[in-house]
Parts: C-alpha cells; sequence; structure tokens
C-alpha cells in the first residue's frame, strides 16, 4: 500500500529510506524485502533507519548487511525514546538527508502506531511512503489455506511492499547475504578441526530465558547424535558467554564416540557464521539468530521454538526445516522471561522428540 502520491519512481528516486528494527534474526527474515528494494531502486542511495541493540547478544543491523550492497548506510536511534531532544535530532538528521521514499518495514505495532511514524516520516519531508501497515490486514500475519497455517514475517513484509513487484522468497538468491571471499576464507580457517567430515552445526544459546531449552537437554541430546553419527564433526557456535554451556553440551558429545569438536563461540562475525554455516549438513538450535543465519545460507534447520510467538510466524523460511513447537493453552505470550508457567511449553519438548528430527533430516 502507498501513502500519498506517487512522486518519485526507480527512475527518479535518489535517496530511499528503509525503517526495519530488531537485531539478528529481524534483519534476516527481512533480506528478500530488501533485495526487493535494491531491485525496485537500483541507482538510489539506500540507507536503513534502525535501533541501537538494546542486548549485548544482539548484533546490529550492519553487522548482517555489511558489504551486502542493500543497503549503504544506517541510521540508528533508540526504540521508545520519549526525549523531545532525540526526537528532534533524528527528524533533522533525516530533513537533512531529504529522502524520496520510505520503504517501511516495520514489526506490527498497531495501527494507530503506524499511523503515528507515518505523520513522522511526512514531517520529515518524505512524499512517497510505501509498506506503511495502516491496516489490519497489513498488520496481520494472514492465514494460509494451502499450508494451513499463518504466513511467515518474510512474507509478510513482501505483501506490504508488493507494489515494487515479486518479492520471490522460494529464491535463494533473495537470502544471498553476499558473503565476501574473506569472510568465507576466515570460517573455513576457524573450521580446521572438522576439515574433511561431514559436519553438525549446533547452537545452545539464546538472548531471553523463555526461548533456552536447557543445557541438560542439550548435553543429552548431543550424547545421542555421537553414537548415531560417530562419523559427524561438532561446529559449536554462539556470543563469547555461551562457550562455557556450549563446552558442557558438548562432553556427551565426545564420550559417545562423536568426531572433532570445535567451538566457534565468540570467534567468528555473525557473517563469517553464516559462512561456516554452508559446510554444514544440518544446524540444531533455538529460535535464534543463529538458526536464521544458517536459513539464509539454505543450510536444513532443525529448530526447537517455544510458544511465545505465534506458530510459523518466525520458523526459518523453507520447506527443508523441521520445527518442534509445542502448543500450549499460554502460546503468544511474548515473554522473554517465563516463571509463573516455567517455560511449559519449551520445556515439555522431549530430547527424544528433537533427536527424531534430526534422525529424519539426516537420514
Amino acid at each position: 500500500m502507498t501513502m500519498g502520491a506517487t512522486i518519485e519512481g526507480p527512475a527518479t528516486a535518489r535517496r530511499v529510506l528503509i525503517y526495519r528494527l530488531g537485531s539478528l534474526g529481524d534483519t534476516l527474515v527481512a533480506l528478500p524485502a530488501l533485495h526487493l528494494v535494491a531491485r525496485a531502486f537500483p541507482r538510489a542511495e539506500r540507507r536503513m533507519l534502525t535501533n541501537v541493540p538494546v542486548n549485548v547478544k544482539a548484533p546490529p543491523a550492519a553487522a548482517i548487511l555489511e558489504s551486502t550492497g542493500l543497503v549503504d548506510g544506517f541510521f540508528r536511534y533508540a526504540v521508545g525514546t520519549r526525549s523531545v531532544r532525540d526526537l528532534a535530532r533524528l527528524w533533522w538528521t533525516l530533513v537533512s538527508w531529504r529522502p524520496d521514499v520510505l520503504v517501511y518495514m516495520g514489526s506490527a505495532r498497531g495501527v494507530e502506531s503506524a499511523r503515528r511514524d507515518a505523520r513522522f516520516f511526512r514531517l520529515c519531508g518524505i512524499k512517497r511512503l510505501i509498506g506503511v501497515p495502516v491496516t489490519e490486514d497489513m498488520q496481520q500475519h494472514r492465514w494460509s489455506e494451502e499450508e494451513q497455517a499463518l504466513e511467515q514475517e518474510a512474507v509478510r513484509l513482501g505483501r506490504n511492499i508488493r507494489e515494487l513487484g515479486d518479492p520471490r522468497l522460494d529464491d535463494p538468491a533473495s537470502w544471498d547475504l553476499h558473503l565476501t571471499d574473506a569472510e568465507k576464507a576466515r570460517a573455513e580457517a576457524a573450521l580446521g578441526p572438522v576439515a574433511g567430515v561431514p559436519m553438525i552445526a549446533v547452537s545452545v544459546g539464546t538472548k531471553v530465558q523463555s526461548k533456552d531449552w536447557g543445557r541438560e537437554n542439550w548435553r543429552a541430546l548431543l550424547g545421542r547424535v555421537a553414537e548415531l553419527y560417530p562419523g559427524f564433526g561438532l561446529a559449536l557456535s554462539g556470543a563469547p558467554e555461551e562457550s562455557e554451556a556450549s563446552e558442557f553440551a558438548a562432553e556427551l558429545w565426545r564420550h559417545g564416540g562423536g568426531g572433532p569438536v570445535v567451538n566457534l563461540c565468540g570467534k567468528l562475525t555473525p557473517r563469517e557464521s553464516a559462512a561456516a554455516f554452508r559446510r554444514a549438513r544440518l544446524f540444531v538450535g533455538h529460535d535464534s539468530g543463529p538458526m536464521h543465519l544458517a536459513a539464509a545460507v539454505q543450510t536444513p534447520c532443525v529448530a526447537i521454538f517455544a510458544a511465545r510467538n505465534k506458530p510459523r510466524v518466525w520458523f526459518p523460511y523453507g520447506k527443508q526445516h523441521r520445527v518442534v513447537y509445542h502448543h500450549t493453552e499460554c502460546w503468544g505470550c511474548g515473554l522473554e522471561t517465563c516463571t509463573v508457567e516455567r517455560k511449559r511449553c519449551l520445556t515439555s519438548i522431549t530430547v527424544d522428540e528433537v533427536f527424531a528430527e534430526i534422525r529424519a533430516a539426516l537420514g
């Protein structure tokens, strides 16, 4: 949907502002939409308005989009700020840059919130607004009769900016991170201990308590996998502070006769991690940024999801992935910390269930 007159087309737009908040996973699911914007405005300077990360484990959008050619620069602000000075500074920054077009890729925060955002961007002098979700249909994830499930966030984003063209969600090129040769080389060097053997990539970490399946579960799972696939190597990935939990989980892999292990936690950038995941036969992890990185490079995933979000909306995109999700009565709570139900939706997922999905994925 377009708000305002169509004044600037692809041939005349000189500056395009892309609005997308979030961290690693939020940026990655927007890749097809970002590729679409690049195709629609190939000669325009494209900059992203995004947030300052609120969590040390949450890499900024630039950590993903650098070197892709999809975005030429970034403007950042603190989400939820009430500071008149900060908002005035942001307004002046955008007014000074003078964007011709806004492509809105914000999350669904309600129609009134979207209308407030539209008023702000108009005050910044932007005459053409694309994708601002000012209707309930644009806010919501539609029910897919074919899939018998809600559409995924990548689908909603592409639908809202469809006037720019087809987002080509099923084309691997739409998820391309344009990894550099240097990034691939650093990943290969880091994977040295598992060179020459088939590899499983695992990430046991997560930013929030409500998504954490538990280190004992991960330990038991890796022990089972090692017994069945002794010829496989194991690559552990995550933030630096997840290194110890990853080593704990790998203990039974080693005792179970598994192949070589390499702990990459904190040793690679997000993009280098994506390059490493390209080498994996399978990625296993929580609902997390590393999972979306693996999905972006077309590595099959077995993903363990809490029911804090609606089912399927944030699942990895593609039919090659397997998701374990328990639909409890309290689903859709959105909690980052679950104490009352004690993460029942997640802790009810058994090691046997996840192990069965791994076996099905690997054969």
